[in-house]
Parts: C-alpha cells; sequence; structure tokens
C-alpha cells in the first residue's frame, strides 16, 4: 500500500499543473524580459557573447539556507528566479545545425522529490511557455549541447566569478557550469575587475604618463588583495623608466574575456525605469509608506524595537509583498546614529526619536523609505530643530530631481543647507568639519536597493532615493542637548517629464502632520496576546 501511494504521488508530481514559484504572474512580463535582452545585444561589440550566471544558494546554518533571490541582473534579462541556472546571449544569430538562435537559456530539471520539499520548478517547457524563450536545456548540459565553441568569438562578456559559489550540493550544478565556462573562456583565477580596468587604464594611457598610472595602481594596491598581489602590476610599480614600462605594457595579456564591458552596459538599461518597472517600485513605495502610516498611529512608549519592525512587515505582508527589500533599520534614541543598525533589540523604546528605515519588496522591486518620529507623539524643542532642518534639506534635493541635474548637485545642495542650519544651531562653528551627515543623499532603486545605474545627469524614468540625515551620537562634540538625536527622512522619487514625482508621499513628513497622526488611534490598539512564562 505505502508503495502504492508513493507511486501515485510520483505520478501526480508529474502530470501536475506547474506552479512556477519562479514567476510573478503580476510581475513583469516576458516581452519586457525579451526585450532588455533585445537591447543588451544591441550594446555588443561584433561577434561576442554574453554569459551570465544566477545567484549561488547562501547557507544560514547547519542544513537550512537563506530564502533564495536571484542575481537581479538575470531575473532583469531572463524573469527567472530559480537557481543553478545560466544565460548565453550572442551579438548576433547563431546556426546550431538542427536550430539557429541569438540565446539560450540553461536551467535545472523537473524533479519530483526536489519538488515535493522546495516547490515547482519551471523546467524547460515551463520556461518556454511562461518566459518566451526558444532554446532552453538542463544545466547539466551547459556548454555542451549545443557546443558554445568560445574561442570562435572575437569578445566573451561577463561579469567578475571570484568567490561567487558557497560550496556545497545545492550549488554542484551552477559550479560546475562556471568551471566549465572559466576553462573555456580563458578565465585565469587572479582576473578581477580591478586588475583588468587597470590593464586597460595601462594600455590606453600614453606612456609619458606612465609615472601616473603606477601612481594610481599604488593606490589601489593598500585596498585590493588582488592587485597587490598581481606581478604584472607589480612590475609596473616597480618599473624606474618609462622604457621598462613600456616593456611590460607590450606583454600585457591579450584575453578575449571582457569582465568589465557587461557591468557598464547593465548600469545604462537599468538605471532608467519602464512604465512597467515604475508601476511595480510605485507599489513598493505605496506599501512602505503605508506602513509608516500605521506605526505612526500605533507607535507608543514601552514598545520595542523589533515590535516596530513587525508591524511595518506584517503589513507588507498583509498587501502581499514578498519580502523586505533590505535588513530592516528601527533605531530609537542614539540606536538611530548607527547608519545599518538592524539589531532592533531594544526592549523599552521611550521618550525619544525613533528611526524606522523600511522597504517592502514588491514583485522584485523594492522601496526604501524613512521617517523620524517622536515615540511620545510630539517632538521637543531641540528634536524639532534638528527635524525641520533635515526636512529643508530634503525638499530642496527633492526638487532638483529633474531631467538634466547634476546627480552630484543633490548631495552638494543638501549638504550644504544642513552645514549652513547646524551652524544656526550652534551644534557646530562655521566651516567646520563634521561626521552628523555622512552618507550620500541619493542613490538609484529598482530590483536592487542601491540599484545600478551612473552618476551623471539625471534623466527622464530614473528612480531615486532623496535622504539626508543629521545623527548626533552621545558623546558629540557640541552642547548634551543634541546627543543622542537621530533623524533621516527618505523618499523615492520618479524624475520624469512634468518634474520630480514622489512615489512614497503617502507617509507624512511635517512635524505638525506626523504629531496628528500620531494621535490617531490604532486597529493594534486592542490585539492583546497571552502572556508567556
Amino acid at each position: 500500500m505505502k508503495k502504492c501511494l508513493l507511486f501515485l504521488c510520483l505520478v501526480f508530481s508529474l502530470v501536475a499543473p506547474v506552479l512556477a514559484q519562479s514567476y510573478f504572474e503580476d510581475g513583469l512580463s516576458a516581452d519586457f524580459h525579451s526585450g532588455r535582452r533585445q537591447a543588451l545585444r544591441a550594446q555588443m561589440p561584433a561577434n561576442s557573447v554574453a554569459v551570465i550566471f544566477t545567484n549561488s544558494q547562501k547557507n544560514r546554518s547547519n542544513d537550512v539556507d537563506f530564502i533564495y533571490h536571484p542575481n537581479t541582473d538575470f531575473y532583469y534579462l531572463t524573469g527567472f528566479r530559480e537557481p543553478n541556472a545560466a544565460l548565453v546571449i550572442f551579438s548576433e544569430r547563431r546556426d546550431f545545425g538542427s536550430f539557429s538562435t541569438d540565446e539560450i537559456l540553461y536551467v535545472q530539471n523537473r524533479d519530483p522529490q526536489a519538488e515535493m520539499w522546495n516547490g515547482k520548478r519551471l523546467g524547460i517547457e515551463g520556461v518556454k511557455e511562461k518566459l518566451g524563450f526558444e532554446q532552453v536545456f538542463l544545466n547539466d548540459t551547459f556548454g555542451k549541447t549545443p557546443a558554445l565553441e568560445l574561442g570562435k568569438f572575437d569578445k566573451i562578456l561577463s561579469f567578475d566569478l571570484a568567490n561567487d559559489i558557497e560550496d556545497s550540493r545545492a550549488n554542484t550544478p551552477l559550479a560546475a557550469m562556471q568551471a566549465k565556462f572559466k576553462t573555456e573562456s580563458g578565465y585565469s583565477e587572479g582576473l578581477s575587475v580591478n586588475t583588468q580596468q587597470l590593464y586597460e587604464l595601462i594600455r590606453t594611457t600614453p606612456i609619458e604618463n606612465s609615472a601616473n598610472v603606477a601612481q594610481v595602481i599604488g593606490r589601489n594596491r593598500r585596498f585590493y588583495p588582488e592587485v597587490e598581489n598581481d606581478p604584472i602590476l607589480n612590475d609596473f610599480v616597480n618599473a624606474d623608466s618609462p622604457e621598462k614600462r613600456q616593456e611590460i605594457k607590450a606583454k600585457l595579456p591579450d584575453s578575449k574575456l571582457n569582465i568589465i564591458a557587461l557591468e557598464q552596459i547593465m548600469n545604462s538599461l537599468r538605471e532608467i525605469k519602464s512604465e512597467e518597472e515604475v508601476a511595480l517600485l510605485s507599489k513598493a513605495a505605496q506599501i512602505s509608506a503605508i506602513g509608516q502610516v500605521e506605526v505612526m498611529k500605533a507607535a507608543q512608549e514601552g514598545m520595542s524595537e523589533r515590535e516596530i519592525q513587525g508591524i511595518h512587515e506584517f503589513i507588507y505582508k498583509r498587501y502581499g509583498a514578498e519580502n523586505v527589500g533590505y535588513p530592516s533599520i528601527v533605531g530609537a534614541g542614539n540606536n538611530g546614529c548607527i547608519l545599518h543598525y538592524i539589531e532592533n533589540d531594544l526592549k523599552n523604546v521611550n521618550e525619544r526619536l525613533l528611526l524606522m528605515d523600511l522597504g517592502a519588496e514588491w514583485r522584485g522591486y523594492t522601496a526604501d523609505v524613512t521617517r523620524s518620529i517622536p515615540i511620545s507623539g510630539k517632538f521637543n524643542s531641540e528634536e524639532k530643530a534638528i527635524y525641520e532642518l533635515v526636512l529643508k534639506s530634503q525638499e530642496a534635493g527633492i526638487k532638483l530631481c529633474q531631467a538634466g541635474t547634476e546627480f552630484s548637485e543633490i548631495g552638494r545642495v543638501t549638504r550644504q543647507i544642513i552645514n549652513d542650519g547646524l551652524t544656526e544651531l550652534g551644534v557646530i562653528k562655521e566651516g567646520e568639519n563634521h561626521n552628523y551627515f555622512p552618507h550620500g543623499t541619493s542613490h538609484h532603486l529598482g530590483l536592487d536597493v542601491h540599484d545600478r545605474g551612473g552618476y551623471g545627469p539625471l534623466r527622464e524614468g530614473m528612480v531615486l532615493t532623496v535622504e539626508p540625515g543629521i545623527y548626533i551620537p552621545e558623546g558629540s562634540d557640541c552642547d548634551p542637548k543634541w546627543w543622542g538625536i537621530a533623524v533621516r527622512i527618505e523618499d523615492d522619487i520618479l524624475v520624469s517629464a512634468n518634474g520630480p514625482v514622489n512615489l512614497s508621499a503617502d507617509a507624512p513628513r511635517t512635524v505638525a502632520d506626523i504629531e496628528a497622526l500620531m494621535l490617531q488611534s490604532s486597529p493594534l490598539e486592542n490585539w492583546t496576546l497571552p502572556g508567556i512564562k
């Protein structure tokens, strides 16, 4: 009887509908991903190939892994979210005898036993049906069926694969694919983005300026072990004449493999969001803003930081968000001065500001929204002064989110406002260097919380954060009345033809609006749980 039941279970697994855990029915369309592959292909050199691998699986502890998250470049180009996969894109359509194609996706096989434990897989037919690929093969045939013959290409584009895979049985297929690729592409173990960039700098710099290049290499040696240990770069730095540097330059390895170009192409593609992407980002930002609103109603003295984090994340899940986009930051008082504070373990929050930096992930896209509120429901005079200074700075930064504005101008203007304001308040002396605003004001936002993109002039379709802050840790060199105050205000801004659009505007930002909202009742007030010993 048990054998019969097992047989029936296996049969059912094989014939059951493919409920792909890797595919969002209400996410990006297959046409979007196909269009992105075409856009990448258009920027590839003639007779080139791009080979992209998805992320490895990461162990949390013992036999428990972290929830899998795909490589975002891989997802952007494919829509595929399962592990142990590889994407091959050709600059031109290639003939393989029985078929011709300009792209191939390698995926893991359908496996009823594995799917019983870890969820359905798309498999070859599921990928073709859901994601629109014509040529899909199992990952154990990578490079063999069909034979990729990487040596026939003038350029091979890939990302830096150094130390990319955590050693585990779950990652064996990915490790095997990468090992084959490294062998056939000439990927040396010492290769890195940093060393390849410096090789290119040597190649493109006139020999009369080679001493300047040697200084650049010398500075990089202090920060990057792979540069410090590279014999060619060391010889170039130690050469005592331009003639010797010329000899070294002539011996630079002439590799077809390029691990820089793909990064640059993906930066240019991902920095401009399509209407589909903006819709997903907008939903993530709205959900995150509503989380801030509901916490403003529910927050009260005596709560723990972790409880407040839980309310935010409960609201995300209630709306159907699949995850948070990054570890949630909930810091009360001096904890808010720790920029990436994720312990959230203070048990009794009272009488100070509460900094809350959280973002929902909606169909792969993450918001990034920060509010700072008085847990008592009312700002004291010092908190209000710092808060309104940060808000003034942020509003000026948001106004600058127009096409054509230099990215750096947002940081320059917001920082100047904060410096002038801190001087006026007496927190710093005029012209004094300080560390009360230690981070940048803006970054791109998308599939990653710090998304790909360039940092030149803003363009329509960019989505970026504007997040000035002031953090005055206990023991700072100023009047103790300012100690422990931490304020960051962060919103997600779309650069549009009609000016900046605040996607997270549903969360109040002014002192008056926050204090008024915190007077409102919360549906969580009457939710009590039984005591535990």
